[in-house]
């Protein structure tokens, strides 16, 4: 049994199979018995709508296609959204779950609508049905933001914006996990509306962090006092702290890094026993929960990508013995007990620890987080699989269903499964000239898209940098190219006075300053800014998982 299990998790195209065969069970029983719906109900066969009403799955579901390699149904799928999906809709939607799913979602399909085959406008990334989709779905997130902090509020209507009666209380993640999604939108889009409002939100909640540099679990996004003081990494707050540095990574932002930085100090300081993170209250750091949260499984990846390898592997090897001891990672572990903690035993089919082991495996190349991957393929075929898809489990101790299926799990769980087992893939940089690895960009095919580097948002939808600076600064880095050419065509004025050469007249009209190649009609000359037009982003991040900073 073990020689056989060893040789199965160390033969790629054997699980790589697995994992697509794994998909197409939950997908097309989707779209068998519950699309419209938001989710499928896999006990009964039939679905339900959970977080707004628009058909989430297909949208959490639709990149993943294209990482499987599915290119046409990934273009139906694209075109069926475009004609079915209404957000001006009478519903209250979570803001936070509407942003890292159906945002990003629609974001990353676009980005990735060229790889896939679709037909694009002219000048994408920088225009596209999906880009407005996104787009429009966002800006009925907006009324949200409208508060005297900047912070927003966790529900909104999307036909009618805020209700009068609505909470002012939310978890800090539902504050802090936005800068991807917006900032990707203002800068492909142009509109700065975004990206303003997702930076508004994190600084106005860098600025309620405690004494000892922490921040609680709830705040009131009115008053800024926090309404649960509960301190860790998280339910709650876990987002937050990944988007600090995802977003430092994909707008190599030293402002956001230096924010998660000094949050990290004081994460290591107060809640870290022995690798394991505990609960501890943000004011004066004793512990409050010590308990293990399986969302906390983000964090070794998270570790990895600031190059903190050895502290990221002992906490990954903590969490994979939780789940070695349940075959899945319950929601609480209370660490003292060794045991779950009442109520929350279940495993929703979570991604967080192979989301780990994925990036893990490609800093290290450590077989170790190829072994987690079999054994989650493993748990999750045996214990969750049903006639029409996958199940929550209610009880990881009696293997309890629950009739549900999260969209996290085709967006996240499958897509982080097929990449841990697939290190040549496209999203890793993988591939070589000729073969599709990059593609062209961008106003007459100026730019350079999908060579590596892309950022997974918290919903494991991937962002490509590239995309982003294509479409904002490719343009002013243009206009600076142009006045540097200007400066070199044009002699200096003490120049023309020391000789004034006889001009020779040629088959073609002179050029005057309007008429330089450097400038077009109607254009004034100013002064150039002398920034070189360089592309910071390189698969270098995705393969090695360094953020490089001036010092390093």
């Amino acid at each position: 049994y073990y020689s056989v299990k060893l040789l199965c998790y160390k033969s790629p195209a054997f699980n790589l199979q697995r994992i697509k065969s794994m998909f197409y069970h939950a997908y097309n029983n989707y779209l068998d018995n519950a699309f419209p719906y938001d989710e499928l109900r896999p006990i009964t066969c039939d679905g339900q709508d959970t977080w707004g009403s628009f058909s989430l799955t297909l949208i959490d579901a639709l990149d993943t296609l294209l990482v499987l390699g599915n290119r046409t149904e990934f273009q139906r799928v694209a075109s069926l959204l475009q004609d079915t999906v209404d957000f001006d809709i009478d519903v209250n939607a979570s803001v936070f779950e509407t942003n890292i799913r159906v945002v990003g979602g629609l974001l990353s399909a676009h980005l990735l609508a060229g790889r896939a085959g679709m037909e694009l406008e002219p000048g994408w990334p920088c225009s596209g049905p999906l880009l407005r989709m996104a787009e429009d779905a966002a800006r009925k997130l907006l009324p949200a933001f409208q508060t005297p902090t900047g912070m927003p509020y966790g529900t909104v209507n999307l036909l009618h914006g805020v209700s009068p009666t609505e909470t002012p209380v939310t978890c800090t993640a539902g504050v802090g996990t936005f800068i991807l999604e917006f900032a990707t939108l203002s800068r492909l889009t142009g509109d700065t509306t975004f990206e303003n409002a997702a930076r508004q939100a994190l600084r106005a909640l860098w600025k309620t962090r405690s004494d000892i540099g922490l921040v609680g679990n709830h705040i009131n996004v009115l008053s800024k006092k926090w309404v649960a003081q509960d301190a860790g990494i998280g339910a709650g707050i876990d987002s937050y702290f990944e988007y600090l540095v995802k977003g430092a990574i994909m707008l190599q932002d030293e402002e956001l890094l230096n924010m998660f930085l000094e949050y990290d100090r004081a994460i290591q300081n107060y809640t870290r026993f022995d690798d394991w993170y505990l609960w501890v209250h943000m004011h004066k750091g004793t512990v409050s929960m010590p308990v293990f949260q399986s969302l906390e499984a983000f964090w070794p990846g998270l570790q990895s990508l600031l190059g903190n390898l050895d502290s990221a592997a002992k906490t990954f090897q903590n969490y994979y013995s939780v789940w070695r001891q349940f075959g899945g990672l319950p929601e609480f572990y209370s660490i003292p007990q060794g045991y779950t903690v009442d109520k929350r035993e279940g495993y929703p089919l979570r991604p967080e620890l192979i989301e780990s082991a994925m990036y893990l495996f490609r800093a290290t190349g450590d077989h170790t987080y190829l072994q987690l991957g079999f054994d989650a393929l493993e748990s999750i075929e045996k214990v969750a699989k049903t006639p029409c898809g996958y199940a929550s489990v209610k009880d990881l101790r009696d293997h309890q269903l629950d009739n549900r299926m999260e969209s996290f799990f085709l967006a996240e769980t499958v897509k982080y499964l097929y990449l841990l087992f697939d290190p040549t893939h496209f999203l890793h940089g993988g591939g070589t000239e000729g073969d599709g690895s990059w593609e062209e960009g961008g106003e007459g095919g100026q730019c350079v898209l999908g060579a590596g580097g892309f950022i997974f948002n918290t919903e494991a939808h991937p962002l490509d940098p590239a995309a982003l600076y294509c479409c904002s600064r490719h343009a002013q880095d243009h206009q600076e190219l142009r006045h540097i050419l200007l400066n070199l065509s044009q002699p200096t004025e003490k120049s023309s006075r020391r000789s004034n050469p006889p001009t020779k007249h040629t088959d073609g009209p002179s050029l005057s300053q309007s008429e330089s190649i450097a400038l077009k009609p109607g254009e004034k000359k100013t002064p150039p800014l002398l920034s070189c037009p360089v592309q910071p982003f390189s698969a270098r991040f995705a393969i090695l998982g360094q953020v490089f900073t001036d010092n390093t």
